[in-house]
């Protein structure tokens, strides 16, 4: 690119360089912009020398990362021009500027068209490199021809046939038709004699993608391609300017073997013997050298090959070779060598006859998850989960269970559930399988699932022989001073079921396992208390005879909680408390679990699915999988097995309306396209958030009235102040799509909960799931299309606040019909603070553009933990902060009255535990939680309302914690949160509505018309 003669370009080039801050440069590219904006209007005085540097300096400034808005005419304009330095600006500065889809490209394709088929081979690379790098369907659709011809003319210059290989390529990738099947297959065989090597790469690129497409048209093209890998092995004919470190033409090579794996087999045995030579060749002759250019080079060639060998399921010998091959290679100190090598090793558990040599590489690949780098000590742990079988179960458990504790936490919940299944599947003995998942749960509980603990709780109430030794390692672990609450909520089941077992034991009696359950009481959150109150009833019913001291404990244990303002703890302490007063009605409810019905396990249910979808993959699909996005779309598919659980991120399928089970829908699982059949669901599904979504195949013209598309329900004051908040469109002019449903309330709701429905309109609907773990919460995205055409131009972008840091997984461009995608957004709060992430949505659906900006509910309060305090811990700590800003006191009017029992409820909502009885004012509300962020980590809030009974519309709040940021924003928080308390409608119902639990708001009433508005009305 010669610049010499434009001297204003060199000149604005120095004063760029010369600035001495970020303002300067702007503000010196602000007035030669203007400048340039100024002379471009007086076009008919421009010179075409003048033009051309205008166009060189927008450039430059658009690398400087300013957004060029203007001139786009202008540049294109230079393409058409008769001189080579005027051209080749045009071209270069289009190719810089505009994308695919501008408008301004139409003008400039007769000019492309007219450079291609002329006589300058000159002009025709330039026109064939804009095309190959912005060319869409438009220039597919006017130019696949000329560049056709451009490629097979033997009288162009290999040069020319180069560029036109790889312009026709993105034509192919923009719209396959262009490319005839029936008539290219000989000419691609004719394409690959080509001796010019150069040539002959680009050729291959197009060939990988044409038998992609579809490989049975291109049959002839196998042996020729098996020449070539035969002339580049014995390094035949190989000009020096395409060898690289002594490799012939790698590129050519790793292309080469990459279209091989797309046919099935290599029938033909002359073809298929000469192959295999290559191979074997290959295999061979790589070894690892200290250049580590030459290392990458022949590694990609020999990985490619390896991948190409169990693609043809070779003969066992070659295998062998390949897998010794491997274990040499995740032995060296290259960290990238090793990392290929498990992964390749993990990829031949899929080929036959070859477990057992793996196996003998074992202790090098445990040590591989001592290794420094996370990605080497995942492809590790995925190696030795698929070697995994019964001869060497023990040994490989055995091992994970030591890495654990030394695990890091992104992969401990990977690590667990994987453990959890191995030994469930190979276990020799259910007694060892109870002791490696007690183990599991001992050092990581954090990460152990509901699912894991439950399956052992169904293991020994099926075996009658393990039920004692169950009971006796459960009261071991109890005896451990710190013990996780998983393993209090399962030794507390067990033991309440089995310690009578165990009652002629020492330190077994029935007394003493309640004392050392009631130890851990104090400990536990409000979903282990009702397991407990179990396990006490049960020690009551199996303490014959009956001793009254320990009646009497357990009585007032029950007599604490009937007051509890959990519903689920209340009710079990009235029922128990009730039940155990009749003596032998306690017998006969409490009766010994019955055995529960023998089903498979969902760990290995979800084991063997994923091993059959592995074991049928290919290299191809691998690959696939590695190109898509991890964004997950699913359309009507309804799972093999029922639905996943509800607090399982799984895939919620989206139920069809009217359709057969003899249709089909198409599903897009880790990017690679399959066609299933689809069944109507014939049950409800259990799955919360698949019930919730479940009104994504409602469809319907745009012009659909809903009674509630204002966005506004009535009886909502503040609703379209609130609304407005929640949403707004980035342009000026107002969007003619209108939200289904009050945004802001369903915004409030999902502060209030986990999963629900964020925002939905006539065309899309998204959902959120959400998991929270200490300063750390994953949020799943579920964007529906509930039509029957694609959603197009699909853009998300988080807008975060300066506290919380998020990830956003890629989302598609395009939303097939009646399909949905997730999208995982991992968050980590780093202080306390009020502020609220914001969610910049967009689509396309027809001549509808809708832009939205959505708050998203990672809110305060989902960074709370809610923790009972008695009084021998609350007033000490409550005594210690004193005064501001540690502790903060506030009078709040304008509170919505509220009963105290429903203020009570809506600070629970809030993970705020009121604790019953440390105030002695009954009017008085006192909580405790806990508050985790990645400056504070645990830190201890504690809260006092005290309300006035004569007038419920103002109180009097004091909170204090450990930090005065924390205790300032805790205050604020839920000073808005009891301002904003949700109403129902004033409406007249159709009928009268169903009593509600306490816990929750009144829902609005809402049209029976609308389904969107019947959905916000259950969230």
């Amino acid at each position: 690119m010669a610049l010499s003669g434009m001297r204003g370009l060199s000149v604005f080039i120095s004063d760029i360089r010369n600035c001495q801050n970020k303002e300067q440069e702007r503000l010196r590219v602000d007035k030669e912009l203007g400048k340039i904006r100024t002379r471009f209007k007086q076009d008919k005085g421009l010179s075409p020398y003048e033009k051309k540097k205008y166009v060189w300096k927008m450039l430059y400034i658009y690398m400087l990362g300013y957004d060029v808005d203007f001139g786009h005419m202008e540049a294109v304009s230079l393409i058409s021009a008769p001189k080579y330095p005027e051209k080749q600006v045009g071209y270069i500065v289009t190719s810089c500027l505009l994308n695919e889809n501008h408008d301004f490209l139409r003008l400039a394709i007769n000019t492309v068209r007219n450079d291609i088929i002329g006589r300058n081979e000159t002009f025709q690379c330039l026109a064939l490199t804009l095309v190959g790098n912005i060319g869409g369907r438009e220039f597919a659709e006017s130019l696949a021809p000329d560049v056709q011809k451009l490629l097979i003319s033997s009288s162009c210059r290999p040069l020319v046939r180069k560029k036109a290989a790889l312009c026709l390529l993105r034509l192919f990738r923009k719209n396959p038709d262009v490319v005839n099947v029936d008539g290219w297959s000989d000419r691609m065989a004719q394409l690959l004699d080509e001796r010019d090597l150069g040539v002959l790469t680009s050729s291959m690129s197009l060939l990988v993608a044409l038998v992609a497409n579809n490989h049975e048209a291109y049959w002839s093209c196998l042996p020729k391609c098996v020449r070539i890998l035969e002339r580049l092995a014995r390094n035949q004919d190989i000009p020096q300017e395409y060898t690289y470190y002594g490799i012939p033409s790698p590129w050519l090579q790793v292309k080469t073997m990459r279209v091989l794996q797309y046919f099935p087999t290599v029938e033909d045995p002359n073809t298929r013997r000469s192959l295999f030579e290559v191979l074997q060749r290959i295999l061979m002759g790589t070894d690892v050298v200290k250049n580590v250019n030459k290392n990458n080079a022949s590694h990609a060639v020999l990985f490619e090959a390896l991948a190409l060998v169990m693609h043809l399921d070779a003969e066992k010998e070659m295998m062998s070779q390949c897998v010794a091959l491997l274990g040499k290679f995740i032995a060296v100190r290259e960290p990238n060598i090793r990392y290929l090598g498990l992964e390749n090793m993990t990829r031949m558990l899929m080929v036959t006859d070859v477990q057992d040599i793996i196996k003998r590489h074992q202790a090098q690949i445990i040590t591989s998850l001592k290794d420094p780098d996370i990605s080497i000590r995942r492809r590790a742990l995925d190696l030795l989960y698929g070697m995994c079988d019964v001869s060497n179960a023990k040994d490989i458990v055995e091992e994970l269970l030591q890495y654990l504790s030394t695990a890091d936490f992104a992969m401990r919940e990977e690590l667990s559930l994987k453990v959890a299944i191995l030994a469930e599947k190979f276990a020799p003995d259910l007694s060892w399988y109870v002791d490696v998942i007690l183990q599991l749960i001992d050092k990581a509980g954090d990460f152990v699932s509901d699912d894991i603990w439950f399956r052992v709780v169904q293991f020994v109430t099926n075996n009658e022989d393990l039920q004692p030794y169950a009971a006796l390692k459960a009261r071991e672990y109890l005896d451990k001073p710190a013990i996780h609450e998983t393993m209090v909520k399962v030794s507390s089941y067990i033991l309440g079921e089995y310690s009578h077992l165990l009652s002629r034991r020492p330190g077994c009696s029935p007394k003493e396992i309640f004392n050392i359950i009631h130890e851990k009481l104090p400990t536990v959150s409000t979903s282990t208390i009702p397991i407990i109150l179990s396990t006490y009833a049960k020690i009551l019913m199996h303490t014959q005879p009956p001793d009254q001291e320990l009646q009497n404990q357990i009585w007032a244990i029950f007599n604490k909680y009937e007051s509890c303002i959990d519903a689920e703890i209340q009710q079990r302490a009235v029922e128990y408390h009730a039940l155990s007063m009749k003596g032998a009605a306690l017998m006969d409810v409490l009766a010994e679990m019955p055995k529960f019905p023998e089903r498979q396990s969902s760990l290995i249910r979800k084991a063997s699915d994923s091993e059959a979808d592995t074991a049928e993959q290919s290299a191809i699909k691998l690959r696939l999988q590695q190109q898509s996005s991890n964004a997950l779309v699913v359309s009507d598919q309804r799972p093999v097995n029922g639905a996943p659980p509800v607090n399982q991120l799984g895939l919620v399928k989206v139920p069809s309306v009217e359709r057969s089970n003899a249709e089909q829908g198409v599903t897009h699982t880790n990017g690679a396209l399959t066609v299933v059949d689809s069944q109507q669901p014939s049950t409800a599904s259990p799955d919360l958030l698949g019930d919730l979504l479940g009104t994504l195949a409602i469809e319907g013209p745009p012009g659909a009235g809903h009674p509630s598309e204002s966005g506004v329900p009535s009886g909502l004051e503040g609703g379209a102040n609130a609304d407005a908040l929640a949403i707004a469109p980035v342009e000026e002019q107002a969007s003619t799509v209108q939200p289904i449903g009050n945004i802001a309330e369903r915004f409030h709701a999902l502060c209030l909960k986990d999963s629900g429905v964020l925002y939905e309109d006539p065309y899309i609907q998204i959902g959120i799931k959400a998991e929270w773990r200490a300063h750390h919460g994953r949020l799943v995205l579920f964007l529906g299309n509930k039509n029957t055409a694609p959603l197009s131009s699909v853009q998300a972008l988080i807008l975060p606040p300066s506290h919380l840091n998020l990830e956003l997984s890629l989302v598609p461009e395009t939303i097939p019909p009646r399909a949905q995608v997730q999208c995982p957004l991992d968050v980590i709060i780093l202080r306390p603070s009020r502020d609220v992430a914001v969610l910049d949505f967009s689509y396309k659906f027809g001549p509808h553009i809708v832009n939205v900006k959505l708050r998203l509910p990672a809110v305060l309060n989902k960074f709370l933990q809610p923790i009972t305090v008695t009084g021998e811990e609350f007033f000490p700590q409550w005594r210690s902060l004193s005064g501001p800003p540690l502790k903060l006191q506030e009078v709040v009017r304008g509170v919505k009255p509220l009963p105290l029992v429903e203020m009570a409820n809506l600070l629970n909502s809030l993970k705020l535990m009121v604790c019953p009885g440390l105030d002695p004012n009954p009017n008085n509300l006192v909580a405790s939680t806990t508050f985790y962020s990645e400056s504070t980590r645990a830190m201890l809030c504690l809260i006092r309302v005290e309300t006035d009974p004569a007038d419920r519309t103002q109180l009097r709040m004091t909170v204090a914690s450990g930090d005065p940021t924390l205790t300032f924003e805790l205050k604020e928080f839920i000073k808005e949160q009891l301002v904003y308390v949700p109403i129902s409608s004033q409406a007249p119902a159709p009928a009268p509505a169903p009593p509600t639990q306490p816990t929750s708001p009144p829902p609005t009433a809402i049209p029976s018309s609308d389904p969107g508005a019947l959905l916000a009305g259950l969230l």
